[in-house]
């Protein structure tokens, strides 16, 4: 299957998936979309058809960490807009206390040491600006699912602790 064909097959279904992403916003999942189809072709050979992983799934894990990055681009340009704009104190929030007081590669050190989807979920929160509802629903979960594994992710984070049992 050549590059065409493999954007014809899975274009849509990839942009359906951003386009839940960012909140129904077609331009960004279009744009996202593109992306997603570059990075892929671009490290084509890192999938491996074993039959573990499906293709689509590759696909979406990519689409997902673009989309994860362009919200970290974009949580970068509103903390700078805001701080510049605003001196409100913040509360004691764990989220507000990383933005504002810990180093940034200290708070991802410690995201990374999260089972996958605490970290998600973390990422979902901070970065993307998503309720608990939202969270909850993109996982399938309940509303409070989402809020309690979220806490579990800042306690854990709190602690700095290296396992993590779920």
């Amino acid at each position: 299957m050549n590059q065409e064909d493999v954007y014809q097959k899975y274009a849509d279904f990839i942009f359906k998936y951003l386009l839940t992403l960012t909140n129904n916003d077609y331009q960004s999942a279009e744009e996202l979309t593109q992306e997603t189809f570059y990075q892929a072709i671009k490290s084509i050979n890192n999938f491996h058809d074993t039959g573990k992983a499906k293709f689509s799934t590759w696909l979406c894990s990519i689409a997902k960490n673009v989309w994860l990055q362009e919200l970290n681009r974009e949580k970068k340009r509103h903390l700078l807009a805001e701080s510049l704009s605003n001196e409100k104190t913040f509360s004691s929030h764990l989220e507000e206390e990383y933005f504002r007081n810990e180093d940034k590669m200290q708070f991802f050190k410690l995201a990374h040491q999260l089972s996958e989807k605490k970290r998600e979920i973390l990422y979902l929160r901070l970065l993307g600006d998503l309720s608990f509802k939202e969270i909850g629903s993109i996982f399938g979960e309940s509303e409070n699912w989402a809020r309690v594994t979220f806490y579990r992710a800042k306690q854990q984070m709190r602690k700095g602790d290296k396992t993590d049992e779920s």
